[in-house]
This record gives C-alpha cells, structure tokens and sequence, in this order.
C-alpha cells in the first residue's frame, strides 16, 4: 500500500482515508481470490467476533458454510463451548441444517428465529421427533401469531435428495428453478437432514466453504488469560476447534505472555491468536510468546466506551497500518478488530495490511446471531446486543463468584449493557451481509488491480479526506 501524499502527523481512522483506483487488467469481481492466506483455512477475510450477542453456533456454521470463521466466545462455560464446537462440526456444508420445532409450537415461536422471507423455513416434528411436514417461511408473515405450527405444516414441501446435490450447487439450483421453488427439505433416505433455498445453492457456487482436513466446517473459539489456560485451550483443542484466540481488552500484558506460553508448550498445531493491540512493539513481543495472529483495535468497536472511560486507544486505520507491517517482518498476521460500518471500512482494513477483518455488533443484527428476534412498537424487528467489558457481559463471566466479588467485577465494569441492532428488512440474514461485503470488497480489488488479497496489500493506494470528504461519499436519501 502507498498514500497519495505526505502521511500526517496524527493518527488516522477509516472515515479519514479512501482507496484511489489505479490501472487494472481485473475484468470481473469473480476473478478475485479473498482468502486470507493466515493459516485459519478461511476462504473469505471475515472473521465473526467472540461476543456472547453476535456469535453462537448457528452464526459460526453458516459464516464457515460460506468461507468466513467465527469465534465463539470465552464466557461460555466450557461444557457449553465444547458442544457448541462439536454441533458446528457436525452440520452440513452443501446445504442448510434443518429448524426442527414441535407441533404445540406457534408461529410466534418460527418468526422469533427466522424471518419471513423467501427460501427459509422451519420442520414440524411430532413429541417423538417423527417428521409431520413443514413450513415456509413466507407462510409465517400470513398467519396469526398463536396459530400451531402442527395445523400449519404442509406434508408435500418439495423435496430434493441429498445424493443428488452431487451435482454440485448450479444442479441444486437449476433443480429448484426448473420447480419453481425457493424453498426445499434436503432428504437422504427419506429423513430430512437439511433445508435449501435457491439463494442459498446460488450462494454455495460462489463461495468456498471453510473445511476443516476431514471436510467439516471451521470454527475458533476464544479464551481468557486468566485461570488455567492451558487445560481450556487442550480441551477445546480435543473438541476439534480450529483456531484459538486469547482475548482480552489490552492484550500487550505480561499475563497475555504467559497465557501464550502455556499454550505454545502444550505443541497444539492449530494457528494461535492474540489480542488486543495496537502498536509494533505489540506484535512482537506477542509473536515472541507464540501467537501466529495479532487481535488489532482498541476502542473502535460501537459498543465500546474504552477510548471516552479511559482516553486510551488508537484510531484503526494507523493500528492495523503499523502492526500490519511489524506482523510481516516477523511473520505473523493481523485481524482489524473493529470500527467497521461500511463495506468500505473492510476494504480499507485489508488495504493497510490485515489479512481478515473482525465484524461484531454489525452481524448481532442477524436471525442466525445468539437470541430471540424482538419487535419494537412500531413492529421494526431487532436483536439485543452488548459490550464485553459491559455490566452484562461481566455477570456473564463471572456469574458464580461470590455476591461480593461479583459486585465488585460490575462496579468497575465498562461499555453498554443493552442496545437494539434493528435487521435491514432486505438483509436478515449473515450471509446476506457477507454478500454485501464481499461484493464491495471484491469491487475494490478491481479498482486496484489486484487478483488477490497479497496483490491488493501491494497494489492499494490511500489518499486523506475533509470530513466534507468523507460525506461526500455518501449516497443521498431517497426524498430529499
């Protein structure tokens, strides 16, 4: 990456620069290759935050079904962790797994995990978990919210065999087209072990999944630094997890030295990251401890108070530019952990130097994200979101200590509690969002040049902007 011009003097964060197109022989977004090349086995350079409102199973099976990597979160009892990495493991890459719910259960009940749009859809079983057909979920937004599911269900949804999905994705889909459907129960010998809709066949011939050396889905999953990291991190290793990042808000400490320690003595060959920083001297002393991949960002993220609590931070843009290039020198690398909004904000994270870029509260807006879909009096639907260092999130962590203890934990807790992430009504879904990212992030490997995520660290150029730059940019309303 170079910068059009003279690099200021103070630090810069993603509304104060842009990408500057140069000359490029990329004649398609497709021709792009987004894999992030740090050793996690990703296909695409997003990455699902470890936050208890924004990543859980669902979220991590269907981010990795589409080449992403989601972290599960270190407040889960380790129990919980282990089921939830071993459930990931066990779904299906080709296909969706199925939303099995009983026939007593309501509509009420189908719309608070999914939304009703074209190509979802829930399997009503009976009490002995015996199919009794399904519903659309379109046939959701039509009926009362009390109706049962049982007097709903429709025993002749279409189905398609699983063994015909050999085909590949562009079979599934002309199959489905060919019937006119955009939804489907996926049967092998006659049980339902899946669902399809036709976006999703689509989606499965544009992206690669994230798999594992045995063909089964990625997924990471986080620790803290204190307590005996050692044995949680070997036990979620035997749970089969992929990846393991040590986190926790200032991550340039000695008891993040001595976690990783632990950790590199136990010889796991599963790829190690750490975090947070945001400095040079950061990544190396952290890299010399043992991590492969540097956790950059403090106090970026929307539901983080750090930098107005405590004044400490660094705008993003500099924190990934500078441990991005310290990263490469000793051979590690950098996820931009935080302040994203745009698609834009992604591009310019890999354009600094990070090889993937972590996304929170922005995927907590999502039906496959942790909770319930909640409607506000207007009818907007919404999911509860929450900062980590939050009042919440501590009574999480450390919800079995003594009442003192405990009170003394939440006294000095930071960041916000509750905050409602609303659905973009068009894009409900995680996958809906990774279409849109990655669609902006590919054009703007176009704009440069570049075939690749190497190629668009090299070939990027910077330029700094006004803030009435920065506006400018933005596309109008639509009445005004």
């Amino acid at each position: 990456m170079r910068f059009t011009g003279a690099v200021p003097a103070h630090d810069l964060t993603y509304s104060d620069v842009f990408l500057v197109p140069s000359r490029s022989d990329v004649g398609s977004r497709l021709a792009v290759d987004l894999a992030p090349g740090d050793g996690t086995g990703a296909t695409v350079p997003i990455v699902a935050a470890n936050m208890n409102s924004v990543t859980g199973p669902r979220l991590a099976a269907a981010l990795a079904r589409r080449g992403g990597l989601a972290v599960l979160p270190q407040d889960l009892p380790l129990q919980e962790l282990d089921a939830a990495i071993r459930w990931v493991k066990e779904q299906p890459t080709a296909f969706d797994q199925a939303i099995l719910l009983g026939e007593e259960a309501t509509v009420a009940d189908g719309l608070a995990i999914l939304p009703p749009s074209a190509g979802y859809g829930v399997v009503v079983v009976d009490a002995h978990g015996d199919e009794r057909g399904a519903v659309p979920a379109e046939r959701l937004a039509h009926a009362l919210p009390d109706a049962r599911l049982g007097d709903l269900a429709q025993p002749s949804v279409p189905s398609l065999d699983a063994d015909d999905l050999g085909g590949g994705p562009r079979r599934a889909f002309d199959l489905m087209a060919e019937a006119g459907i955009e939804f489907a129960l996926i049967r092998r010998h006659g049980r339902v072990v899946g669902t399809l809709g036709r976006r999703a066949a689509l989606r499965s011939a544009l992206y690669a999944p994230a798999l594992d050396a045995g063909g089964r889905l990625r997924v990471a999953a986080a620790v803290g630094i204190t307590g005996d990291v050692a044995a949680r991190a070997q036990a979620l290793a035997a749970a089969g997890v992929d990846v393991l990042v040590l986190d926790t808000a200032h991550g340039h400490q000695e008891g993040m030295l001595r976690a990783l320690r632990a950790i590199r003595s136990l010889g796991l060959s599963i790829p190690v990251v750490a975090g947070n920083i945001v400095t040079a001297e950061g990544v190396r002393d952290l890299v010399e401890a043992g991590a492969d991949i540097l956790k950059v960002g403090v106090g970026p993220g929307a539901m983080c108070t750090t930098r107005m609590m405590t004044a400490v931070g660094r705008p993003q843009f500099s924190a990934v530019l500078e441990t991005a290039e310290a990263a490469r020198e000793v051979g590690a690398h950098v996820w931009a952990d935080g302040g994203v909004r745009y698609p834009r904000d992604v591009a310019l994270a890999l354009a600094a130097g990070a090889a993937s870029v972590m996304i929170g509260s922005w995927f907590a807006g999502t039906v496959e994200a942790p909770g319930d879909l909640e409607k506000d009096a207007d009818g907007r639907v919404y999911k509860q979101s929450w900062g980590m260092a939050s009042t919440k999130a501590v009574h999480a962590r450390f919800g079995r200590l003594d009442p003192y203890e405990l009170a003394r934990k939440e006294l000095f807790a930071e960041g916000i509690s509750s905050s409602r992430i609303y659905l973009d009504p068009l894009r409900p879904s995680v996958e809906d969002l990774l279409d849109m990212i990655t669609a902006g992030v590919r054009s703007s490997f176009t704009y440069a040049g570049a075939r690749d995520l190497a190629a668009f660290h090299e070939r990027a150029v910077v330029g700094f902007q006004s803030a009435a730059g920065y506006e400018e940019g933005k596309a109008l309303p639509v009445s005004w």
